[in-house]
């Protein structure tokens, strides 16, 4: 026999540990990643209803706000406080945007910080 038949195939032990180490690293960061993302989507959601509602073309800015934090706190949203939306009325037209930060713990002292910038125009 040749001294290439004796030789073992596979993952060692110590490979399987890192890909298992990566793996879960990787499912815990999406797992703190996914909320995020979808706030964000309820967030531009919440904007296009507001916009599209006929009610509120006609309503005050101060209205607006009070409509999108209503909605917010249904979905449980706090990354957003409807202070911090700009909402612009041109001929009837509503445009809603906002910028904001969400920064996420991952470990010790690593932080990912995310930029979000949701808008809805009518």
């Amino acid at each position: 026999m040749s001294a290439w038949a004796n030789k073992q195939r596979g993952v060692g032990f110590g490979s399987l540990i890192m890909i298992i180490a990566v793996g879960l690293f990787v499912f815990i960061l999406g797992m703190k990643l996914v909320p995020t993302y979808l706030h964000n989507m309820q967030i531009e959601r919440i904007f296009k209803v507001i916009v599209n509602d006929p009610e509120m073309q006609s309503a005050t800015v101060k209205d607006i706000h009070a409509s999108y934090s209503k909605r917010a706190t249904m979905d449980y949203i706090n990354d957003l406080a409807s202070d911090d939306i700009e909402v612009t009325k041109d001929n009837g037209h509503i445009t809603l945007s906002a910028s904001y930060t969400v920064k996420i713990a991952v470990a010790g002292n690593i932080s990912l910080l995310l930029d979000f910038n949701p808008s809805a125009t009518k």
